[in-house]
């Protein structure tokens, strides 16, 4: 007999360094769920992408079993990490705070693919451009 799915939530997590701390443990303590085996699993998965924030999405059983998917890391923090700044800026209209090229753009785009809701590889780049201008990153031309 197929498990009950009791429902779902979001995390966003440092790759390799998730520990029972908020958001993690209060997370999964209120549903009564395992939050160390959550931890163990997690940090085993992401190694390679340590220090990077991945969102993960967890889905929870009847019987206090659970799974999870991580996903790409959200385009802001890519474009941040291409154009080498630490935050995007307060004024994105008026005060840039950094440049990525058109094939950075591209690349994140292609990374970020299999989460977005876009048809092809063209949509996908205006979404990481209308990113990358919301925080104030300049996209220029190789």
């Amino acid at each position: 007999m197929a498990k009950k799915v009791m429902g779902t939530f979001k995390l966003q997590l440092l790759g390799g360094q998730a520990t029972m701390s908020p958001p993690v443990g209060p997370a999964f303590g209120q549903r009564g769920l395992n939050g160390m085996e959550f931890v163990k699993q997690f940090n085993a998965k992401t190694q390679k992408q340590a220090g990077t924030l991945l969102p993960a999405v967890v889905t929870f059983f009847s019987d206090k079993s659970f799974t999870f998917i991580i996903k790409t890391p959200p385009a802001a923090v890519l474009l941040k990490q291409a154009a080498n700044v630490k935050s995007g800026s307060a004024e994105s209209n008026k005060k840039k705070v950094g440049k990525v090229t058109f094939s950075q753009v591209k690349e994140i785009a292609e990374t970020k693919m299999p989460d977005l809701n876009a048809n092809d590889i063209d949509s996908a780049i205006s979404m990481v451009k209308g990113t990358a201008r919301s925080m104030g990153i300049e996209v220029v031309e190789n």
